[in-house]
């Protein structure tokens, strides 16, 4: 009798990704930490920022940065341990296929929420506050809703790489759209028209959208369009990557 998701794997692979230093510090440790320093940590921390303040902002990019990199890189070692050869370990239990892609993509998922859950208790000890408490209930909904898209990247990149490094690669990536992305500190110029096109800056901008409703620092104004087309265009790129990884799988076999 096959079974859809195993409690006893979800549970181990929760307790694996706990043990691991790597998940630690870069999905939980390394969030909270940028948005004490550049959030908490700073003077213009209670300055006025939108529907919020300064912190509130900080607050929600970390949180948003946190919840990519669990999510792109939990999947793509789920994707690496798939092309190692685990699926003839799994054919010998009564967990199906999609019962552990399942249970990867739940283990990404609640890491992704433990990360957004960690900034956002550190933002409320330190004074990140948004007019109303439902800005931050929809902006969380955002955040882990529209976080799922990094799934697929990761996903495409350990199909793609096929490497122990793939997890690696996935994390770093995100870390460098995020520098590129208008994540980590205020853009403008040409520096900020190029972010535009980067991956992460729709899901961040969506993100913030209860705090700031597009208001830019720079004064400038992004278009609620514009931010869903990103996020659109880049949902159609990380597919074609998990297909192309795929076919470049296959044609190693």
């Amino acid at each position: 009798m096959t079974t859809t998701v195993s409690p006893t794997m979800l549970r181990i692979e929760g307790l694996r990704q706990l043990r691991n230093p790597y998940t630690l510090a870069f999905t939980l440790a390394m969030p909270v930490a940028m948005y004490l320093l550049f959030g908490a940590g700073m003077g213009y921390g209670t300055l006025s920022a939108g529907n919020g303040n300064v912190s509130f902002y900080v607050m929600v990019s970390m949180a948003a940065y946190g919840t990519a990199v669990a999510m792109s890189s939990l999947t793509s070692l789920a994707a690496t341990e798939a092309k190692q050869g685990w699926g003839r370990q799994l054919a010998m239990t009564p967990l199906t296929t999609t019962g552990y892609a399942l249970t990867k993509l739940l283990t990404a998922v609640s890491f992704a929420a433990l990360a957004l859950v960690a900034v956002f208790a550190a933002g409320l000890l330190t004074g990140a506050e948004a007019d109303g408490a439902w800005r931050w209930v929809v902006t969380a909904a955002l955040i882990l809703g529209i976080g799922l898209m990094f799934g697929l990247y990761g996903l495409g990149v350990g199909l793609f790489f096929g490497s122990d490094s793939a997890a690696a690669l996935a994390s770093i990536s995100m870390t460098f759209f995020a520098f590129f992305g208008n994540v980590f500190m205020p853009l403008d110029g040409v520096m900020l028209d190029i972010a535009r096109f980067t991956p992460l800056y729709g899901f961040v901008a969506l993100s913030r959208w209860p705090l700031t409703e597009g208001v830019l620092t720079t004064g400038q104004t992004d278009e609620l369009w514009m931010l869903l087309l990103n996020v659109a265009v880049w949902l159609v790129v990380f597919a074609v990557l998990v297909t192309m990884g795929v076919r470049r799988s296959r044609s190693r076999r």
